[in-house]
């Protein structure tokens, strides 16, 4: 691989043809793999540092077939077979059902003479899988930039570029390259189509919710103990991070980007000292905001990079094994249902309830980041009568309305669309590439309590109870903002202290981005050439950044014209 090529690709990938040895080596060369396998009709290379770890990416092949289990798999062990070994004899045996047998966060690739060769995504598809047929030949991979170089005439796809300027994120299986797809929620790919599985259908029953969290928790952690190394934990103050450590004794270390004196640092101190563990902060500074390809890519130019609040500090982070909580709020704390309360004096007021009837288009708009600043930049490729609310309030129904059958109300189909098109994944990707990265919300007992459990139960107050069955002592050091287990009383609270003269409130977890932007003199920087760029707010700068960088990496230059894309008289919007 020369010096240009490392430069570019992951530290770890996946990259795979539907053909024979000679159709991979026209594409890559074999030597930028530890393995090549080739099937009776794939043929893929691995690179990845975590091969022959229990429970992470394994590959088995035989003259009849291949198998290979990227990500985080828990092994099976079946008459002393591996459990690749395994899952290739029973593919060969029932087809794509083995894929129920699995647990974790993966991608697999099945191909055996009996059946057509599969790249299958686990059933949240938390890991993506890119894929083309420009050349003639479908090529596959975990590295969009990868796959998106073979491409040899790419066409930008303006209504995924407007979605991740507006939105933060592209929503489905699309990419800012029209030659250029996901696999699709909760499905597989073959040589000549995508198949959907149901394994993610909401059916809610009634059972003990926060009883059967904390026993799920409890074996989710304990099958995620004993991962190489020396072992650590992204840790904030609040809930979800501190169940790892309570769950897995194996982690010794803890660390959290926070400002000195903040009382996220002091809370997430002192939890990492109720459980033993170290403790690091990473000191918010030019670090903080990272604009450059090594690590705008791990966008994937799908998503913004600004979620990756560790990316300038893994040289800190002196651990292997790197464990946190996110998802938590997702899919067990109900982050994307809508809570309503009264409006009064501009303000939401208690007593709050989920809303059993929201606009969905509204909810998530607001939710993923909308910005209404973005109504000023110029739109090519929708309906000139749309406004930017109106685009992506379409983009969520036509998403919605493939997925219909899954969700049996609008609380979990809001749910559902955001835990598919979940904004903050490359915080994962980029830990995933850099460490042995442990998500342990992603266990399938947990992903299927969450579609066993009503919306209404789905909350941070049966997360609560669970926590303490797990260890009645994991609050003993309580989040800032959440001074009881009351979500009305926190608010009520946390409004008063916001409004009363004098009385510090609660600062939040994240830094002041628009701050530390305008410290690093990021305008200058970026788009010294485009003040009319400069006139936008901070997010939306980055995110213009994000995939001008990202395109420029795949594609060896941004077709986006950065001087043409603010409107010459642009839409009067707030600018945040």
């Amino acid at each position: 691989m020369t010096e240009t090529e490392s430069a570019l690709h992951m530290h770890k990938e996946l990259f795979g043809v539907f053909g024979d040895r000679s159709a991979f080596e026209r594409e890559r060369s074999p030597e930028t793999f530890d393995r090549v396998v080739e099937g009776p009709t794939i043929t893929a290379g691995v690179r990845n540092s975590e091969l022959g770890i229990p429970g992470r990416t394994t590959v088995f092949q035989t003259p009849r077939g291949v198998c290979v289990l990227w990500g985080e798999v828990y092994p099976r062990q079946v008459d002393g077979m591996g459990l690749a070994q395994w899952v290739l004899q029973e593919y060969a045996k029932r087809g794509p059902d083995v894929l129920n047998e699995l647990n974790g966060s993966y991608l697999a690739i099945l191909d055996h003479e009996r059946r057509d060769g599969l790249i299958a995504t686990d059933c949240v598809r938390s890991r993506e899988c890119y894929f083309s047929d420009a050349t003639g030949t479908r090529l596959f991979g975990t590295d969009p930039s990868t796959v998106g170089k073979t491409v040899p005439d790419p066409t930008l796809a303006e209504e995924p570029l407007q979605e991740l300027l507006h939105f933060g994120v592209v929503l489905d299986d699309r990419t800012a390259i029209a030659e250029l797809q996901r696999i699709p929620f909760d499905s597989g790919l073959t040589a000549a189509e995508t198949r959907r599985f149901d394994r993610f259908v909401y059916e809610p029953r009634e059972f003990d919710y926060a009883s059967e969290l904390a026993e799920r928790l409890e074996r989710a952690l304990s099958r995620r103990r004993g991962l190489p190394g020396r072992n650590g934990l992204l840790l904030s103050g609040g809930y979800d991070s501190r169940v790892a450590l309570a769950g897995i004794p194996d982690i010794e270390a803890a660390f959290t980007v926070a400002k000195p004196g903040s009382s996220e640092l002091a809370a997430a101190r002192r939890i990492a000292s109720q459980y033993g563990a170290s403790h690091t902060q990473l000191h918010v500074d030019d670090r903080y905001l990272n604009t450059d390809a090594e690590t705008v890519r791990y966008g994937h130019g799908i998503m913004e990079s600004l979620h990756i609040h560790h990316a300038g500090y893994t040289d800190q982070m002196d651990v292997e094994t790197i464990f946190h909580g996110g998802l938590a709020d997702s899919l067990l704390r109900g982050h994307f249902l809508p809570i309503s309360g009264i409006q009064l004096f501009d303000h939401e007021c208690p007593p709050y309830s989920l809303d059993t009837d929201p606009d969905v288009g509204t909810f998530l708009t607001e939710i993923f980041g909308y910005l209404p600043a973005s109504e000023s930049l110029a739109r090519t490729g929708v309906s000139t009568d749309e406004s930017g609310t109106e685009f992506l309030q379409r983009r969520v129904a036509e998403v919605s309305a493939k997925y219909d059958a899954r969700f049996d109300r609008k609380a979990n189909e809001m749910a559902l669309l955001g835990i598919q098109n979940q904004p903050s994944r490359s915080f994962r990707y980029h830990l995933g590439d850099n460490f042995i990265e442990s998500c342990f919300v992603l266990d399938r007992e947990l992903i299927e309590w969450h579609l066993a459990t009503p919306p209404e139960h789905r909350n941070t107050k049966t997360f609560i109870r669970a926590m303490r069955k797990l260890d009645g002592d994991i609050l003993r050091h309580r989040p800032p903002d959440r001074a009881t287990d009351s979500y009305t009383l926190n608010q009520i609270g946390n409004f008063l202290q916001r409004v009363i003269p004098l009385v510090s409130g609660y600062e939040g977890p994240w830094p002041d981005r628009k701050e530390l932007y305008e410290d690093r003199n990021l305008d200058e920087e970026l788009f010294g050439d485009h003040p009319a760029i400069q006139e936008l707010p901070w997010r939306l700068k980055l995110r213009i950044n994000d995939i001008n960088t990202w395109l420029d990496a795949t594609l060896g230059q941004s077709p986006v014209d950065s001087s043409a894309l603010v409107r010459s008289n642009p839409v009067q919007q707030p600018t945040s």
